[in-house]
């Protein structure tokens, strides 16, 4: 008998195979003991019968679960007139788990990304960009699953103790936007 578990995959146009489950009987261990002339059957004491175990095969790969994660997170989502895709991987499965990222190219804005960069960088996977708008830095991180951005603006730049200085962080899947304290940041981002 073979049954298999099927997922429906959006990307893939339906129903496609996930996993596959086999029952082989008694067959491939008496092949085996046929021709390999050594005896694979198991004696039960309790009934003082001997007899060749029965076998069920499952077949399902990492590629087959990760494609099915990967086709269930992906979104394609309308803001306001703007199409954003993410790709909405539960947080603790997300590859990168932060985004550092400057408000502009200055380089007292820059300097302090860079060290949050290095305080975060130690914790978690993370990434620094500085390259285009913020908006389209967020819409990048958003394709490829990161949850949290942490925009370093000019007031985090103007705020001198650590204790004091904020960020902005951006949830992926919400899009809310909080000003949380630099030194409780790690805490606050904690997958």
């Amino acid at each position: 008998m073979a049954s298999d578990i099927e997922y429906d995959y959006s990307i893939l146009g339906g129903f496609k195979e996930l996993e596959g489950v086999h029952a082989r009987g008694d067959w491939d261990l008496s092949q085996h003991s046929k021709f390999s002339g050594v005896d694979l059957s198991y004696f039960e004491e309790a009934t003082r019968e001997r007899f060749i175990p029965h076998i069920v095969e499952t077949s399902v790969g990492v590629a087959r679960i990760g494609l099915a994660f990967i086709d269930q997170a992906y979104k394609v989502e309308m803001v306001g007139v703007e199409t954003r895709i993410v790709l909405k991987l539960d947080k603790r499965l997300s590859p990168i788990k932060v985004a550092v990222l400057p408000l502009f190219k200055k380089e007292h804005l820059q300097n302090k990304a860079r060290e949050i960069w290095k305080i975060l960088n130690k914790i978690y996977m993370c990434e620094y960009d500085e390259s285009g708008s913020i908006g389209k830095r967020y819409r990048r991180q958003d394709e490829i699953g990161t949850p949290y951005c942490v925009t370093i603006d000019y007031d985090t730049a103007d705020e001198t103790s650590v204790n004091f200085a904020t960020v902005t962080v951006r949830d992926r899947d919400s899009m809310v936007q909080e000003r949380i304290k630099i030194s409780e940041l790690a805490f606050y981002i904690k997958i």
